[in-house]
């Protein structure tokens, strides 16, 4: 079956998610959920939402025949106490995770993170959700495809 590039990116960084990822978070001295993927999240575990857009080429990119994705994960996190810790122990184990796999497991020729972003809900402890959102800029040769 072919993999269209953007299947390949989104599929690394959910098994980014799920690998090291979930590995690192069980590091930790407390509890915190774990990331699971589907539409269930609750006190144990959450799903993050992962988008990926296409970014504008510079030249010297066309040039040498490159591809560079955005990709946006957003970590929606119950309103809770520690929500803000968590918050900030999802973007650090974020970035560790990746900074041990810049590649996304060979996909991509380089995948930076460019900002992260801590949410909290509009209207403190009505049920709505902290955010982390971090992007990514993924670079792929399109000769590798």
């Amino acid at each position: 079956m072919n993999e269209f590039t953007e299947q390949k990116i989104t599929n690394a960084v959910k098994k980014l998610l799920t690998g090291k990822f979930n590995d690192c978070l069980r590091e930790f001295d407390f509890q915190i959920p774990l990331v699971e993927l589907g539409i269930f999240r609750g006190v144990n575990v959450i799903a993050p939402l992962i988008a990926l857009s296409s970014c504008e080429q510079t030249e010297k990119e066309r040039i040498v025949k490159q591809d560079t994705y955005t990709a946006t994960v957003t970590f929606p996190v119950l309103d809770t106490i520690e929500s803000e810790l968590f918050c900030f122990a999802y973007a650090d184990t974020f970035s560790k995770a990746l900074c041990d796999d810049v590649t996304l497991g060979g996909i991509a020729d380089r995948a930076v993170i460019t900002s992260k972003k801590y949410v909290p809900p509009k209207k403190a402890n009505c049920g709505m959700d902290w955010e982390t959102v971090i992007n990514l800029i993924v670079t792929i040769e399109t000769m590798n495809n």
